[in-house]
């Protein structure tokens, strides 16, 4: 299977007038098993017991709000790809995940999620659309990116890797900033 070069792609954030081709790039299923991409936003007791129409109504009212919860990548007008990317603050989850804990003080912007259609996989569409979120994020204010990829020890599903692989975030510029789990890193991009 090919690449996907960059030139193919377009990107544009997610607001209300692309919540039609969100809804498209998830499906029925909302990506996987009814998340809408709001794992890292609730409780888990909270996403569990929503999963499915709960949660994309959840995403919905985020969207609706004006708060920009990520970026949709684009093949022509058929949208292929979706990346989380917020301030951490974004992501409650994230506070309570004991090896995902801030490193420091400093503000950072969370990359916590990719869903890329299934004819886009292991074509280096996450790496590509890193380099978007990290531009994104660069335009809003930020000046460090986090990643908390997953580096399994066996080939998993791709729909179970939702996080990113270590790989991906290596090919978009990232570097390891702390590893408290020896299968996730939490990876930095300092914009200068």
């Amino acid at each position: 299977m090919n690449k996907v070069v960059a030139s193919e792609l377009t990107y544009h954030t997610l607001t209300q007038e692309r919540w039609k081709d969100f809804e498209k790039l998830f499906g029925e299923r909302g990506a996987c098993g009814g998340c809408w991409c709001m794992s890292w936003r609730l409780k888990r007791a909270v996403f569990e017991q929503q999963k499915g129409a709960a949660n994309k109504r959840a995403m919905k009212k985020i969207v609706s709000s004006g708060e920009i919860p990520g970026l949709i990548a684009y093949v022509g007008d058929e949208p292929i790809a979706w990346c989380s990317v917020a301030p951490r603050e974004a992501f409650p989850r994230l506070e309570n995940a004991r090896t995902l804990k801030r490193i420091d003080d400093k503000p950072v912007w969370s990359v916590v999620c990719f869903f890329i259609a299934k004819p886009y996989r292991r074509r280096g569409v996450s790496s590509l659309l890193l380099g978007a979120a990290v531009d994104y994020a660069r335009r809003s204010g930020a000046s460090i990116v986090e990643g908390y990829p997953f580096e399994p020890k066996q080939k998993l599903p791709d729909p179970f890797v939702w996080t990113g692989l270590v790989s991906s975030f290596e090919a978009a510029g990232f570097k390891e900033a702390a590893r408290r789990s020896a299968s996730r890193p939490i990876m930095r991009y300092y914009i200068k």
